[in-house]
């Protein structure tokens, strides 16, 4: 296992979510995402479940699962994509 090449396949993002905002149900096949809520709040969305997200909570969603986000006022998340190790 390569940590150098592990540590330059992550990815990191900010997001805004207003409520107008419509996040479409997607997956990353090779990809984990973890979603960490900074300011608001809002839900991490499954296809069958919703996770609620406040300040300091988590959303992770493994490789190949459908998700997105919504929120009902305004949520700001940071968003960690993480490439999965097959050894």
């Amino acid at each position: 296992m390569n940590l150098e090449n592990i540590k330059s396949s992550i990815v990191n993002n900010v997001y805004h979510i207003p409520a107008e905002k419509k996040v479409a149900l997607h997956k990353h096949p090779k990809h984990d995402e973890i979603f960490y809520c900074i300011k608001g709040e809002g839900f991490g969305v499954l296809e069958d479940s919703e996770v609620e997200l406040t300040v300091g909570k988590a959303f992770i969603v493994p490789a190949g699962v459908m998700h997105a986000l919504r929120s009902d006022s305004n949520l700001y998340v940071t968003s960690f994509l993480i490439p999965v190790v097959e050894e």
